[in-house]
């Protein structure tokens, strides 16, 4: 009792610490029957379990430790000297009341504060999933998941950033985001000292120095280091794409393809070169198109070793080789290495013309045309060639120009194997054997004609 006077003394402004010990034993069998009241309440119905769970998962000990700890940041001593206050002499009853009231797993050893958590945490083992979807039939362990995922349909997003008015679906996402703007990163590697944002981030950070890739797929056996790659993997085979566009009703199965899409609608490009000021909607196409500046080219044909800037470009140059064209014209049975090829030579038929100049409204059937148009006004010039410097306003100008360089001809003659730089050339160069058998039927059907009046 002298020390607890002793402590009231020096500290005159803290809150009035416990006096009377005996009266702690009465408080401490109330604090009992508190909890033979909720192991009461615990055997009720589902709808009882189903309104806790709401709350989250260990609900009694976040709400005690709220309450301690509000306490504790009110009675916290901070001279440096070492007096048990009252809020610590709880704080210790509490941890005591803890250690004697845990829960533990028979599966995995994990423990918890209550019976309830521990069949809630069971389901992990069992697979038991109470609560299904009625939009979309996923099915959930916690009410509380389940409620989360609901705001995909329902598109629900109560809690707004007062930064960028950006809105989610869960307060700890907006939190979360926070740290986009604050630009904390709080969570280290021990191994390489990268920091994070995002702890799972973290976790699936440290699956790159581990090798470990524990999430694996039950359509088809593949293996991912994040639980979110392994999500958006198995929407593949479920055809499962809950993520739905606001302006088009286009849908998608995973959040990052619905951002991008709709910056089709929004205009929004975000990412910018730093050489040419270009802005562009994907990062993966600013990836590609520093390559223009760099002049980089890392994907490389096995049959001439050919580099090529982009994967894209190496696969429709293969199809040279392999002479495969797989897509056709349903109007005149042409047939194409690129569907994209094969739609704007539709246009053709259809005499579409969807692309509109900005400066002179001339129309085009297909964007890369019109990009190639619009540079004829704007004087740009992006594509450069790594041996001589000179610039050209269309990639293909480039790739005929460096053929001069390399000594490449990919083109060629089917009836006398002479080789062009460009397939026009080809087709110009073909016609001498066109037109020579033509002349040759023509000269064979005269003297046929003539043999026969003589």
């Amino acid at each position: 009792m002298v020390f607890v006077k002793e402590e009231s003394e020096e500290n005159m402004s803290e809150p009035e610490p416990c006096r009377i010990k005996q009266e702690e034993p009465e408080t401490w069998i109330i604090k009992q029957e508190e909890q033979e009241t909720w192991r009461i309440k615990h055997e009720e119905p589902e709808t009882w379990r189903i309104k806790h769970e709401e709350q989250g998962e260990f609900i009694e000990e976040s709400e005690e430790n709220k309450k301690w700890n509000e306490v504790e940041e009110k009675n916290h001593v901070k001279t440096g000297e070492k007096p048990l206050s009252c809020s610590q002499t709880k704080q210790n009853d509490l941890k005591k009341r803890r250690a004697k009231k845990t829960f533990t797993c028979t599966q995995c050893g994990n423990s918890l504060t209550s019976k309830y958590n521990l069949d809630v945490h069971m389901r992990v083992h069992t697979g038991e999933k109470l609560f299904t979807c009625d939009q979309c039939g996923k099915s959930f362990a916690r009410s509380a998941n389940f409620k989360v995922h609901m705001n995909i349909h329902t598109g629900e997003k109560r809690h707004t950033c007062d930064q960028c008015r950006k809105s989610f679906t869960q307060k700890g996402s907006l939190m979360a985001h926070m740290r986009v703007h604050t630009g904390e990163k709080p969570f280290t590697c021990n191994q390489c000292g990268n920091s994070f944002a995002h702890l799972k981030t973290l976790k699936g950070h440290m699956n790159i120095h581990t090798g470990e890739k524990p999430y694996k797929c039950s359509h088809c056996d593949k293996r991912f280091s994040h639980s979110g790659y392994l999500k958006t993997h198995e929407r593949n085979h479920t055809e499962e794409k809950p993520y739905k566009c606001s302006h088009c009703n286009k849908r998608f199965n995973n959040s990052s393809s619905l951002k991008t899409h709709e910056r089709i609608h929004t205009g929004e490009k975000p990412y910018t070169c730093n050489q040419c000021g270009k802005n562009f909607a994907r990062k993966r196409n600013l990836t590609e198109h520093m390559r223009v500046h760099t002049g980089e080219k890392p994907y490389t044909c096995n049959q001439c070793e050919k580099c090529f800037s982009h994967s894209s470009q190496l696969k429709d140059h293969t199809k040279i080789h392999t002479g495969e064209k797989p897509y056709k014209c349903s109007h005149c049975d042409k047939r194409f290495t690129q569907s994209a090829h094969l739609k704007s030579h539709e246009r053709i038929h259809t005499e579409e013309k969807p692309y509109k100049c900005s400066h002179c409204d001339k129309r085009f059937n297909n964007s890369s045309s019109l990009k190639k148009h619009e540079r004829i006004h704007t004087g740009e010039k992006p594509y450069k060639c790594p041996h001589c410097n000179k610039r050209f306003s269309a990639s293909g100008d480039l790739k005929t120009h460096e053929m001069f360089h390399t000594g490449e001809k990919p083109y060629k003659c089917s009836h006398c194997d002479k080789r062009f730089r460009q397939s026009s050339h080809l087709k110009t160069h073909e016609r001498i054997h066109t037109e020579e058998k033509s002349y040759k039927s023509v000269y064979t059907v005269t003297r046929y004609s003539i043999g026969q009046q003589t």
